[in-house]
């Protein structure tokens, strides 16, 4: 991953998509070579000379002030997320390269200890990968398909969805959540630009998928903090819930998501279907143990 084209083509892109209208200026002649804004007028609007927005388009965000940086994520009115991504970007201009990736450290046993707890909610914790590092029954349950194998206990959620057929199969609203999925890994990048493993990440799936590769190139990030999400389940069918996700201040780079569905609310039923079934799959799995265990007779 490269810090320097990332900032150049994160910047032209946003820069593309306004139009003068949007940003306030008149648009003088019929026919424009670009489809958005140019240069010239991104700098007006910034208060910033176009030479010098050029250097930043060309990816020299080091050195630049907070100011500045404000002032162009107000010119190309970037929402949050593509605020936080230019500054994470600016960051790692500033940053020395490193091959040493910032590393979140074990799941403490205190938190697997609260997730065990969550019985009614599926749940599980990932990195900024989307490795899944642990789950609760309901969240092993939930997300079944997109584990390589009944024992496995670890999964990357973005290999599973865009590389093997039952990812395909798992979301029902899949173009939402192709854009989900490597919007977050696009905010990561930001984040971990020395990241070998999203970087061996990210070139795998760029190379084996075209639906990734388009979808990477079009520079979208994303929060993803609250909101809701569909599933195709193999034993419960199509349900949506609500998630909420939640960052691990002892632990940063780790996540904690949580779903749910209100009392009464056909969701909620799915959720006890959901939980009968992880039932039945765990009796069954031990049995299955408790049979190569047993002494012959």
């Amino acid at each position: 991953m490269s810090t320097q084209s990332d900032i150049r083509e994160f910047l032209a892109s946003r820069r593309a998509r306004i139009s003068p209208q949007q940003a306030g200026l008149p648009a003088y002649g019929g026919n424009r070579r670009v489809p958005g804004l140019r240069r010239e007028e991104v700098a007006l609007l910034a208060g910033v000379s176009i030479d010098y927005y050029i250097r930043l388009e060309r990816g020299r965000l080091a050195g630049a002030s907070e100011e500045v940086l404000d002032a162009v994520a107000n010119a190309l009115q970037l929402d949050d997320a593509e605020r936080a991504h230019l500054y994470d970007l600016a960051r790692a201009a500033a940053r020395r390269p490193t091959r040493r990736p910032r590393q979140p450290g074990p799941v403490p046993d205190s938190v697997l200890r609260v997730l065990a707890s969550m019985t009614d909610s599926p749940a599980f914790i990932r990195n900024g990968r989307l490795d899944v590092l642990a789950t609760n029954e309901l969240g092993r349950a939930l997300y079944e398909p997109l584990f390589p194998s009944p024992d496995a206990t670890t999964t990357n959620l973005a290999r599973a969805q865009f590389l093997t057929p039952e990812g395909r199969d798992f979301y029902p609203e899949w173009e939402t959540a192709v854009h989900t999925t490597v919007s977050l890994l696009r905010t990561e990048a930001g984040r971990a630009p020395q990241d070998a493993e999203l970087a061996g990440l990210i070139g795998e799936l760029v190379t084996r998928s075209e639906e990734f590769r388009i979808a990477w190139a079009k520079h979208d990030v994303r929060l993803h903090h609250t909101g809701r999400k569909s599933f195709r389940h193999p034993a419960v069918g199509e349900l949506t819930l609500d998630f909420d996700a939640m960052e691990l201040p002892a632990q940063p780079g780790l996540t904690l998501t949580a779903y749910s569905a209100a009392p009464g609310a056909p969701e909620h039923d799915s959720l006890r279907l959901l939980t009968a079934w992880a039932a039945t799959q765990r009796a069954e799995r031990a049995g299955e143990r408790g049979d190569a265990t047993a002494p012959e007779r």
